[in-house]
């Protein structure tokens, strides 16, 4: 397997990142001896055991039938205990990015192997629409604010909705890596938007993104 999935262990160097739909895709590589860097003794990161099994497990699905296999969205939801003295969660995160691309263009590559590219494209379309109502409402009113607490800030979001916009209207320069790891401060009532909404928006879009990548 190519080391494309865990760039950024400390044993597991990075290779090449093929994306030509008619290219073969190379598989995610596991973490191997669990050798991602950890935090400190006393701060908190993620469960090596569960990180590692979760490789190992994504391995064997990537080597398996496709109709068995993970999705781009299975990586995306993974989730893991934060324990002390654990995985570093920026180093594990990066490879789940890259492993959840390995999977996406897995999935194209045999779609379009067995159908057409030009089907693929007009399935990403069509997932492409399902975002536009909400990129279509005026800043500030594209999501609810929170109910209460604190929310992200409903500026930063509209400033990266409106990039998302101007790729789709004029093929204005966006990857998934931005949206994905795009932050925004915090806010409060009507200046904010609820956090879950967004996110899950956001993961609708990394989706599309991914997809033509």
């Amino acid at each position: 397997m190519s080391d494309e999935a865990t760039q950024g262990a400390t044993t597991a160097p990075a290779a090449g990142t093929a994306t030509a739909a008619d290219e073969k895709p190379t598989a995610p590589r596991t973490s191997g001896d669990g050798m991602f860097p950890r935090v400190g003794r006393w701060s908190r990161g993620y469960d090596p055991e569960q990180v590692d099994d979760f490789f190992a497990r994504a391995r064997v699905a990537y080597e398996g039938p496709l109709e068995v296999s993970l999705r781009g969205d299975d990586v995306r939801g993974a989730a893991f205990d934060l324990v002390r003295g654990g995985y570093a969660p920026s180093s594990v995160d990066g490879a789940l990015d890259r492993l959840e691309g390995a999977f996406v263009r897995r999935e194209r590559a045999a779609f379009v192997g067995k159908r057409s590219q030009q089907e693929w494209m007009a399935m990403v379309a069509e997932r492409a629409t399902t975002l536009y109502p909400r990129l279509v409402r005026p800043a500030g009113a594209r999501f609810a604010p929170p109910e209460h607490g604190h929310g992200y800030a409903a500026e930063d979001v509209d400033a990266v909705l409106d990039r998302l916009v101007a790729y789709f209207d004029s093929g204005a320069a966006l990857t998934s890596a931005e949206l994905r790891t795009a932050t925004f401060r915090s806010a409060r009532g009507a200046r904010a938007y609820a956090e879950g909404p967004v996110d899950a928006f956001l993961a609708r879009a990394v989706e599309v993104l991914l997809a033509v990548e």
